[in-house]
């Protein structure tokens, strides 16, 4: 643990600036979008019209940041449930699994923090509510079976993807378009998370954990059962690596590419 918290320790700030990131993008367009002292908010009424916008720019964050500088270096996992998901495959040791995890953690925290500072009651008031994850008015059971599927659907498609040639340039993208996709039709029914570092950096500040196990569980075992079903599918012969985006000039922790004659354990 040691040894990786020396060598890999710049892939873990990463991961932590990555949800940071991606949670100050979250409360600043809630906010925008659904603050009722929000120009935005007054301009735009109509609550599906104001998802699907929300859809759109949170899945434009999360391309940006797979393609960004840190998330090529990282892989952009941003997401314990990747994370374990990789980890079961056999594509990540288990030393920078559990850093991955505790920074994903704490950098979602700290981004819904820094947040909070930024944009106060607006952030704070109940309809935006620190864009917590609750089940939506079909109830917890619909909820779980929605973040069950499309937590699946998310990983077979990122692992079709970044093992095929073809495919693997646009896996960020994919990624991207399912962001946006499940943002736009099924925010509904779980609030959308997919991510229980997500869930936990909101409920946090705002002190709501309703049904807050759901997000513990759904997500992780969604992508773990596809990661059973696309070694099922390539019978296991099926070649990638931990990252979302592989082709670039970064170095590697998980597959040794790029890593200095020096470091990295190749």
């Amino acid at each position: 643990m040691i040894s990786a918290l020396r060598r890999h320790w710049p892939e873990y700030l990463m991961e932590g600036a990555g949800l940071a990131a991606f949670m100050i993008s979250a409360c600043l367009l809630a906010s925008l979008l659904e603050y009722p002292g929000s120009p935005v908010r007054q301009a735009v009424p109509d609550a599906t019209l104001r998802r699907v916008l929300m859809g759109l720019a949170m899945g434009l964050t999360a391309i940006a940041i797979i393609y960004s500088p840190w998330g090529k270096q990282s892989g952009a996992h941003i997401n314990p449930a990747v994370t374990l998901t990789f980890l079961r495959l056999g594509k990540i040791p288990f030393a920078d699994a559990a850093f991955y995890i505790a920074a994903q953690f704490l950098g979602g925290l700290v981004g819904v923090l820094l947040a909070a500072a930024l944009l106060g009651r607006a952030l704070a008031d109940p309809t935006v509510r620190y864009v917590v994850t609750t089940p939506g008015s079909a109830g917890e059971v619909v909820a779980f079976l929605a973040e069950l599927v499309i937590s699946f659907g998310l990983m077979l498609t990122v692992l079709t993807a970044i093992s095929r040639p073809r495919l693997t340039r646009f896996t960020g993208v994919l990624a991207g378009v399912l962001v946006a996709t499940y943002i736009a039709v099924e925010a509904p029914l779980s609030g959308m998370s997919m991510n229980p570092a997500r869930t936990t950096a909101s409920a946090l500040p705002a002190g709501v954990w309703t049904a807050g196990w759901m997000y513990f569980v759904a997500p992780p075992l969604g992508m773990l059962l596809a990661a059973e079903a696309f070694r099922a599918l390539t019978r296991g012969r099926a070649k990638y690596c931990a990252k979302l985006d592989h082709e670039n000039d970064k170095r590697c922790i998980f597959c040794g590419a790029n890593e200095p004659a020096t470091g990295g354990e190749g």
